[in-house]
């Protein structure tokens, strides 16, 4: 049974003084059974969060790493400057894509240092209005998945077991355009078909797939009534205690019933 997870991404939102009331706030009233719950701050509200969330079982995850271990990169950090902080880490989001142009290539060179720095890694993938509007939506999304992860299989390391990948549809995100459950089950289905051919059925299947088009908790009962989709990467929604209490209450019903459905099976 796959696991059922919320990630909260807040960008470049909040300071080390507020931060840690905020992740503080979100856990307590996200305590739902079966859930994962992630918060992923600033690199500078990293520590602070990691002290406000101690004795919760809520996870402190990083927005970025550098794709090398050190060297001369001024104002970068690290995958092993903050393995201390965190446990996961987002890589290839679509605004770094589109910001500082990032390439397949080097999202999986960064995928290969967070597996040496022991960091779980999430992958976004995503197409442009373009893109989809031209046919080639799960084409592209194939293509961004293979593309890190050939990386990493030629640097020597196995397609990563924990590996979590979110679907970003670009054109879906602060557009007005909103894309819908059967949307995303689609392209999770694409993704592990890729994820099938590169690491075998039973490893793709294990993987989790979440949606991460401007969710919130009123949209997200559509994206988990799909059995392909298996939580959100939050964004704009998960500076808002209450956003998130709703988000994670409506992942809480998802995890039960595949819980049910589990024990039935066996």
């Amino acid at each position: 049974m796959r696991p059922v997870i919320i990630t909260a991404n807040w960008k470049m939102n909040t300071s080390p003084a507020d931060a840690g009331p905020l992740a503080r706030s979100i856990a307590e009233a996200t305590d739902i059974a079966g859930v994962t719950r992630v918060i992923c701050p600033p690199y500078v509200a990293l520590a602070a969060v990691k002290d406000a969330l101690t004795g919760t079982d809520v996870a402190v995850g990083a927005q970025n790493v550098h794709a090398e271990s050190k060297g001369a990169f001024t104002g970068e950090i690290s995958a092993g400057m903050i393995a201390d902080l965190v446990t996961w880490s987002i890589v290839g989001h679509s605004e770094r894509r589109r910001d500082q142009l990032e390439s397949d290539q080097l999202i999986g060179r960064k995928i290969v240092r967070l597996i040496e720095a022991a960091i779980r890694p999430l992958l976004c993938v995503g197409e442009l209005l373009e893109e989809r509007e031209a046919g080639r939506a799960i084409r592209t999304v194939e293509a961004q998945v293979r593309g890190a992860l050939e990386v990493v299989v030629a640097e020597g390391h196995a397609v990563p077991a924990d590996l979590v990948i979110a679907y970003e549809p670009v054109w879906a995100i602060g557009t007005g355009r909103t894309a819908s459950g059967a949307d995303a089950a689609e392209m999770a289905d694409a993704i592990r078909a890729t994820l099938a051919e590169m690491a075998g059925v039973a490893p793709a299947e294990a993987t989790a797939v979440l949606y991460g088009g401007s969710v919130t908790s009123a949209s997200i009962g559509e994206f988990l009534d799909e059995a392909a989709v298996d939580g959100a990467l939050v964004g704009g929604a998960s500076l808002k205690t209450d956003e998130m209490a709703g988000i994670v209450a409506r992942a809480g019903i998802t995890a039960a019933a595949r819980s049910l459905v589990a024990g039935v099976a066996h």
